[in-house]
């Protein structure tokens, strides 16, 4: 099978050695499987890497890591776990949702524990009991998105909207919990809506051409991953049309959308890989530890993508304060490695 790697893909990280008598570093073994190739979760595995890193030269410790990216292929998927499984890793990392099921099921009745990342409603899902006490070999990070909070930034901007898309994957379980809060946000408030969908960037490309002939007055997208895959490919269609695309992640304001609003999938990531050390050095049972949520309180505006629109940056900001904890600019990108 030929394997697509990240830069820090495939990584050892060798612990010092901490006094000249000191015994050899316990060594364990990680696979991590990425669903997709995009900055949000790309952003993810590399803090999860550079963490364990730092964990492996603060405790002594050595994690040898297998990483993989299936590409949203789900035989693949199957196959790099089942490559895991062969090497006798200690424990797996999903990346997304679909990974995440996907090792669930793989690893059941077994003592191989499984930490997610980027799992938006794992209670949802199946994948854990509750979020409080997951109940089996499972637990992890969630990106859960407060889709009222979005709501509430897109007509603080524009008061007068009233006709809102929604565009997304009907098959990206990350999805299905937030379209469901968008609609009976917009229904409360009597607000017309209007679904568009697409499973490929070509479809998603079309559903966007489709929303602006449909006259909307703002676009929402919750973290969605190929909404995300394709942002770099629709953006401008929205900008050419006015119309501002607001989103439940930062990465889709770096391909391009208006707005980005959520959680730092760079703590995310650290703080899953908080989770692989306190497992596997600590000994802590993933059916009793809490699945890690976090305040969803950032909005990322791309001030290039508001000049486009014909909107005051400072004027948006100051609209967005009041509902934010805090309120940062970013630029187009491919990816945030290019802003560094």
């Amino acid at each position: 099978m030929k394997k697509r790697i990240l830069a820090c893909a495939s990584v050892t990280v060798i612990a010092s050695m901490m006094m000249a008598n000191t015994v050899m570093a316990d060594d364990f073994k990680v696979g991590i499987c990425n669903y997709v190739d995009d900055a949000s979760l790309n952003q993810i595995v590399e803090n999860i890497q550079s963490r364990l890193a730092e964990i492996g030269e603060e405790q002594g410790v050595t994690f040898d890591i297998s990483y993989d990216n299936c590409n949203a292929d789900a035989s693949v998927m199957d196959q790099i776990i089942s490559d895991f499984q062969a090497d006798g890793v200690d424990l797996m990392v999903g990346v997304a949702t679909p990974v995440a099921m996907r090792m669930q099921a793989a690893t059941e009745g077994t003592d191989t524990p499984v930490v997610f990342s980027a799992v938006s409603d794992p209670e949802g899902a199946g994948i854990v009991e509750s979020n409080d006490a997951p109940g089996a070999n499972i637990t992890g990070t969630s990106d859960y998105l407060d889709t009222a909070s979005i709501m509430n930034l897109i007509f603080a901007a524009d008061p007068d909207a009233d006709k809102i898309g929604l565009l997304y994957d009907v098959g990206q379980d990350a999805s299905t919990a937030a379209i469901e809060a968008a609609r009976a946000y917009l229904e409360e408030n009597g607000i017309e809506y209007v679904e568009r969908t697409g499973t490929t960037t070509d479809e998603v490309q079309l559903a966007a051409e489709a929303l602006v002939a449909d006259g909307v007055d703002a676009v929402f997208t919750p973290t969605d991953n190929t909404i995300m895959t394709a942002e770099l490919s629709i953006y401008e269609t929205f900008i050419n049309a006015k119309i501002p695309h607001y989103t439940g992640a930062d990465s889709f304001a770096l391909n391009g959308a208006f707005v980005g609003y959520g959680v730092d999938y760079a703590n995310l990531g650290a703080e899953t890989a908080d989770m692989v050390a306190d497992i596997l050095i600590n000994g802590a049972d993933p059916a009793t530890t809490p699945v890690k949520t976090f305040d969803n309180g950032t909005a990322t505006v791309n001030t290039e993508t508001c000049e486009g629109l014909g909107l005051d940056f400072e004027t948006v900001k100051k609209a967005f304060e009041p509902l934010c904890t805090q309120v940062n600019e970013i630029t187009t990108a491919e990816s945030f490695d290019e802003l560094q």
